[in-house]
């Protein structure tokens, strides 16, 4: 139990980007002016506030923006899972696989083929293929499919209130009460 003048330990806080468009942590940056508030509540691990590659081995709220297309997000993801606490899954493109999903409609192949070969303008029509590229997967994959989600923060991308809502409510010990404006997808 903490002194009576003892504050209780922050909450470490991480974001990861996989395959999106970073809408959502642009929207995480609206909190604007209580980013200084939420500063003295948290410590930021890996987010843009930082420049930190890889969270700590512990952090408590891990917050996950896009979907699943290749498999170095899979192991970026995976190794999230494991040196987060809570995970939350953050935006359409996590819960759902997002725009990033609509190649899911068509084959890998169709998806290259359109890109390096047929598509117009294009001078040297080849699929690239090198060991820095990361291999792509079939199908663009929400997160929950691959780790547990303890959280799920809605829209495209969800409002910065909904972010506000969902840290503070865990600083202070309780289950996030997000009102339907902070939850809706359209």
């Amino acid at each position: 139990m903490n002194a009576p003048n003892e504050q209780p330990p922050r909450l470490t806080v991480a974001t990861c980007s996989l395959a999106g468009c970073f809408g959502c942590h642009m929207s995480f940056l609206d909190v604007d002016e209580r980013i200084v508030q939420l500063a003295q509540l948290v410590t930021f691990d890996r987010t843009p506030l930082t420049d930190v590659k890889h969270c700590a081995d512990h952090v408590d709220v891990g917050l996950i923006e896009g979907g699943l297309c290749n498999v170095e997000n899979v192991e970026v993801l995976r190794e999230f899972r494991d040196r987060c606490k809570y995970i939350v899954a953050v935006g359409s493109c996590a819960i759902t696989g997002g725009v990033p999903a609509v190649r899911n409609k068509f084959t890998l192949e169709a998806c290259l083929r359109e890109a390096y070969i047929d598509a117009p303008g294009i001078e040297n029509p080849h699929i690239p293929f090198d060991a820095e590229i990361p291999l792509l997967l079939n199908k663009v994959r929400p997160i929950h499919e691959v780790v547990r989600v303890d959280y799920v923060l809605p829209g495209c991308p969800p409002p910065a209130d909904a972010f506000w809502e969902l840290l503070t409510a865990l600083v202070e010990g309780r289950e996030p009460q997000l009102a339907y404006e902070n939850r809706r997808f359209d």
